[in-house]
């Protein structure tokens, strides 16, 4: 005994627009983390500079974590917008 899905699905006009955008964002939050791993292996010791008073290595990871919670905000808005917008 189970039940059907919430609502019923259909075709998706903003799947297109959701999935370049989500490509997009990922490669820009790729670049930015690649930074974060060049920075390490040419040259670890600039890891170690004060930043706002932690180093540059906790200051920088805390942004990775705090970026990619802000890119999935925006990323979730847009494709709201998208599906509002494309699916009426």
């Amino acid at each position: 005994m189970g039940h059907g899905p919430a609502v019923k699905l259909g075709k998706d006009n903003a799947a297109s627009y959701k999935t370049r955008l989500g490509i997009y964002m990922f490669i820009l939050y790729t670049c930015v983390y690649a930074g974060f791993v060049t920075i390490n292996a040419v040259n670890p010791s600039l890891m170690q500079n004060v930043v706002l008073g932690q180093t540059l290595a906790v200051v920088y990871g805390f942004f990775l974590i705090v970026f990619a919670f802000v890119l999935a905000i925006v990323y979730n808005q847009l494709c709201n917008a998208a599906e509002r917008r494309m699916n009426s």
